[in-house]
């Protein structure tokens, strides 16, 4: 399975647009494509796809404490008829590599906790849960 990052990101729009609609999102193909576009122009996300097939998109972060970088992978996603074909597995060999060969000091990732099938994919990729920290957030 071939994966690329993106720079152009006009064919992952339709696919992120799905995403978005999986999620509980109102359909939109336009604001999807320059929401993308402005994300990875600014250099906030990185978008790497294979095909058609399923996306991921990156954050890079400072790691401070070790005067590094830390990746975060913010979305994957392999529609229902690509999956359990090796997409998610690819996409996330992909971005591991890519972290590794930039130095990054490590890669995270979160989920839903009853999302056993993604849990699984984690686990078997090298993913390991952190213990004894809690997700805080201010909604606005």
């Amino acid at each position: 399975m071939r994966v690329a990052w993106m720079t152009d990101v006009a064919p992952v729009a339709v696919l992120f647009d799905e995403y978005r609609v999986h999620y509980g999102q109102p359909p939109d193909i336009a604001r999807t494509h320059a929401w993308l576009t402005d994300q990875v122009t600014s250099g906030r996300l990185r978008v790497a796809a294979a095909a058609d097939h399923g996306f991921v998109t990156v954050a890079v972060m400072p790691a401070s404490l070790t005067l590094g970088e830390a990746w975060l992978i913010r979305d994957l996603y392999v529609p229902p008829w690509a999956r359990r074909r090796g997409v998610a597995r690819a996409l996330l060999t992909h971005v591991v590599e890519a972290a590794r060969a930039a130095g990054a000091r490590r890669v995270s990732l979160q989920t839903e906790s009853d999302n056993d099938s993604a849990l699984a994919l984690y686990a078997a990729a090298g993913f390991r849960p952190v213990t004894g920290l809690e997700i805080l957030n201010v909604s606005l």
